[in-house]
């Protein structure tokens, strides 16, 4: 993918490794833009942003994550929330991040089993 060609071999592992976790929640699109990766559901649920050693995760939410994790978080409306998570390997893409990425489906899909 061509938003991976100035980054670090790495980066793309990270991003497979994402993907194979969402995955497991349930099906997705991944619908690439200019700079980025929306994981895409019935909305967005996730946004990747490749960077030259790592991957920059925006995961939505209801409430704020709380987590050392999480670096920036940006309250969008009165109920939605973008967590900003930086993934520099693949061990970054563990069970926190597969829960916070189930939650985040639940929420655009609507759907509690995701």
């Amino acid at each position: 993918m061509s938003l991976f060609r100035t980054c670090e071999p790495e980066v793309e592992k990270i991003y497979q490794a994402l993907l194979t976790s969402a995955k497991r929640i349930g099906p997705f699109q991944a619908d690439a833009k200019k700079t980025s990766i929306h994981l895409v559901a019935q909305t967005a649920f996730a946004g990747v942003h490749p960077r030259k050693q790592s991957l920059l995760l925006n995961i939505r939410s209801a409430a704020p994550l709380k987590s050392k994790r999480v670096r920036k978080v940006e309250q969008v409306s009165a109920n939605r929330f973008h967590n900003e998570v930086l993934l520099c390997s693949r061990a970054d893409v563990d069970g926190e991040i597969e829960s916070w990425l189930r939650s985040a489906y639940q929420l655009a899909t609507g759907n509690k089993r995701g």
